[in-house]
């Protein structure tokens, strides 16, 4: 029986086993288990959620679903595969060779530089992509930190009455209103504007592209840095401008570090790279948290290298109730919201799964 589904091979990533669950129902209760926890508190039926999208699925579903971790187990498990969903993995002329049966390769975001797409193209197999929510969430949480330090919105938040503004160091003093207006009625100082500021990205990758295209709509002034320059086309895309790492620290008022996760990537942003920012630099990072150093972090926001910063990862997760970073009133910190809420991911894979049955259906 197993033969006469089809094969499904899928980049094992921890959101792409959505579509392992919701394709296969034989896969492991533990991981449905997991999941259904997972997404509890946004969806409370996500057995029925499974259920309901995979007869939608027409033809894809059942399927053998094979979850590969490696450019040679894809390479292994590619000869009688239907469809290909990948993140990062690459697909090239020698994988289509091998794949005789394969139909669709499905990108799970929406850049395919890790895609032969001309190759595809000769081979008639469809390339499709999808311009994740969680993506789009992430850029949104990073401008909700953004306008919290630049507005002091976690000090301000509920201080509208004389005596909790004292409480927060802001004693009332009425302006002459016969004279003057009445704005910030709590004279409340250190108040930033994102117009006209400068915001520098480092990696215009996936969620980077979301935040310069949120970033353009604010009116700043958008630089990027990364290992291989986008082309003309995408910079003026999105708005932005290619620098150097060095003019990117100098230059910019808001410093978004969007790298992935890697080795390399482990304390990019330390004492070196830290000593270069403008003093009233905020560091706002809905990236991993280890991208920082953070003795490094914490020495620059003490010393003043550092106006502020923005975490929604952190190097302890849960942290600590006495981690030094709560207790600094230039620092918001939230618990690894950005990409929330979980309806984002299953969205994106209610579109997934229907446009991919339709291409294994034509």
């Amino acid at each position: 029986m197993s033969q006469q589904r089809p094969v499904v091979v899928i980049e094992d990533d921890p959101f792409t086993r959505v579509a392992q669950l919701v394709l296969d129902p034989t896969t492991d209760p533990a991981r449905r288990a997991a999941f259904a926890d997972f997404l509890a508190h946004d969806e409370p039926d996500f057995d029925g959620w499974c259920t309901r999208l995979r007869a939608r699925a027409g033809g894809l579903a059942p399927a053998e679903v094979r979850m590969v971790t490696s450019q040679d187990e894809l390479r292994t498990n590619i000869a009688d595969c239907r469809v290909l969903i990948v993140e990062s993995l690459h697909v090239g002329r020698d994988d289509l060779a091998a794949a005789q049966e394969l139909k669709a390769v499905q990108k799970y975001g929406a850049l395919t530089r890790n895609i032969d797409t001309a190759a595809c193209r000769e081979r008639g197999v469809k390339v499709l992509t999808l311009r994740r929510r969680a993506n789009i969430s992430c850029a949104e949480h990073a401008f909700a930190m953004m306008l919290m330090l630049s507005r002091r919105l976690d000090l301000l938040n509920g201080r509208v009455s004389a005596e909790r503004l004292a409480a927060a160091g802001f004693p009332v003093k009425p302006f002459d209103r016969r004279h003057a207006p009445g704005g910030n009625y709590g004279r409340v100082p250190g108040l930033r504007a994102l117009n006209e500021s400068t915001i520098g990205i480092i990696g215009l990758g996936e969620i980077g592209r979301e935040v310069a295209l949120r970033a353009a709509a604010f009116g700043m002034r958008i630089l990027y840095h990364q290992r291989t320059r986008a082309s003309e086309a995408e910079e003026h895309q999105y708005s932005t401008r290619y620098v150097s790492l060095d003019d990117l620290l100098r230059e910019s008022d808001w410093i978004v570090p969007q790298v992935p996760t890697a080795a390399a990537t482990r304390g990019l942003i330390g004492r070196d790279l830290l000593s270069r920012v403008k003093p009233d630099a905020c560091i706002v990072s809905v990236s991993n948290a280890q991208v920082i150093d953070r003795a490094a972090l914490i020495e620059a926001l003490r010393g003043g290298r550092l106006a502020g910063v923005a975490l929604d990862t952190h190097y302890e997760e849960p942290c600590r109730d006495d981690d030094e970073l709560l207790h600094m009133d230039n620092v918001v910190l939230t618990p690894r919201m950005g990409g929330s809420p979980r309806f984002n991911a299953l969205k994106d894979f209610e579109d997934m799964i229907t446009g991919l049955a339709k291409e294994v259906a034509a």
